[in-house]
């Protein structure tokens, strides 16, 4: 049984609101805000991380990651360059994902957690890109809108 149109409004009406919308985000950057905010209260514990991964020089790459994670998260949630940090963010998920999950050069019985990681990334990576690709589209509809008045 399809849902018509008059079915759904009342739905679309609670549910697509700006509130909705911002927690979507928030739920979105989550994983990234715990992250920055972590390596920098454990600055040690992180550099030591980004070590263990291979990634040198270990000190400024963690910096860089602490404030990517940080700033484009907060550029998602407060609209400014959201498409910017959606993009940067989808770009360390995915560089990330090939770094840490690895899950092709595991022993087959560890493979099933890394393997899960490895797609959950790739999930939150494309969710980035969808988050950047309706805001270019917003702001590209708003801009031919305004051109036309």
């Amino acid at each position: 049984m399809r849902a018509t149109a008059p079915t759904l409004r009342p739905w679309a009406a609670r549910f697509a609101t700006p509130v909705v919308h911002w927690v979507a985000l928030l739920g979105l950057c989550a994983a990234y805000l715990q992250g920055g905010l972590q390596k920098a209260w454990d600055i040690h514990a992180a550099v030591a991380e980004t070590a263990h991964f291979g990634l040198s020089p270990a000190m400024p790459i963690t910096v860089l990651t602490i404030v990517l994670e940080l700033g484009a998260s907060l550029a998602i949630l407060t609209g400014r360059g959201r498409w910017l940090g959606a993009l940067l963010l989808a770009f360390f998920t995915l560089a990330a994902t090939f770094i840490a999950n690895r899950f092709w050069n595991l022993p087959q019985q560890e493979r099933f957690g890394v393997t899960n990681a490895f797609f959950e990334h790739l999930g939150l990576t494309g969710g980035f890109l969808l988050v950047a690709w309706h805001d270019l589209r917003d702001r590209a509809t708003s801009a031919i809108s305004s051109s036309h008045s």
